[in-house]
């Protein structure tokens, strides 16, 4: 059994005060026993129209990152962090890679997901017309991180549509898969939780869903609800909106079971 923790945020366009609500939470995981915890997407800062301007500043000062490095390494867990702006490769065309980076217990970085499917579209809410790609440049790899727990696959928010993306993930060995997400209220209502529960039954792997959940602004609602979902597809614990913490023990010998009395990977054609 191992204990894991999802946070759950409602960031602003404040890094500073973001980065202390973080950090709050993340001691509160740490002191009830969780051993790897999961930042929400955008959880520094949840404003598109700064993020090449972070992104420049992370790439001259590594703000961030050395932040993330201390803290994981003072209290002695992993970080999976949920996303925040890097510098693309050709950073004249002035967009930026929406980055979920891992920090070991040591302090070091042990991997990098760089968001592969973009959030263009519209909803019918106050926001309306959401185009990531018009500041975000898409990444390209599926990434595992191996943890004493396990190993982990990355994913961040709109990859969650793809299932193609989690099969990837299971065949390259990953046993827990996370999602930091900032599901609108429109979608994450009709869609969140069916949909992290499809692809912890699809792939017979733990999900982590650390969603951003509350109002950002007049016209930003993100949905909230996040949770930790089993390899048969219960729902193991979840909160409502506003901060939380949302903790479980992760049974792997469950995961063995089902993945033994079902082998879909293996008869997968």
């Amino acid at each position: 059994m191992s204990c894991v923790a999802v946070i759950q945020m409602v960031s602003t366009s404040d890094l500073d005060s973001n980065l202390r609500v973080a950090e709050r939470l993340i001691r509160e995981a740490v002191d009830a026993g969780a051993r790897l915890v999961l930042l929400p997407e955008n959880f520094a800062l949840f404003d598109s129209q700064q993020l090449f301007r972070l992104a420049k500043h992370e790439t001259e000062a590594g703000n961030i990152s050395r932040w993330l490095s201390e803290l994981s390494g003072a209290l002695k867990v992993w970080i999976f962090a949920g996303s925040f702006p890097l510098l693309s490769e050709t950073p004249e065309i002035k967009k930026v890679r929406s980055a979920l980076c891992v920090y070991n217990p040591q302090g070091d970085v042990a991997g990098r997901y760089d968001k592969r499917h973009l959030f263009d579209v519209d909803v019918r809410d106050g926001h309306g017309s959401y185009r990531e790609s018009d500041v975000i440049a898409p990444g390209n790899e599926l990434i595992v991180v191996d943890t004493e727990m396990g190993r982990v696959g990355l994913s961040i928010c709109y990859d969650l549509r793809f299932p193609d993306h989690f099969w990837k993930l299971r065949e390259l060995g990953a046993e827990i898969i996370v999602v930091p997400s900032a599901f609108t209220k429109v979608t994450g209502k009709a869609h969140w939780e069916v949909l992290l529960r499809a692809r912890a039954i699809e792939t017979q792997c733990f999900v982590l869903g650390a969603n951003q959940g509350g109002v950002h602004s007049v016209s930003r609602e993100t949905s909230g609800d996040s949770m930790i979902i089993d390899p048969w597809g219960s729902v193991l614990s979840r909160c409502d909106g506003g901060e939380a913490v949302v903790l479980a023990e992760l049974d792997f010998e469950l995961l063995r079971q089902v993945r033994q009395r079902m082998p879909v990977l293996l008869h997968r054609r």
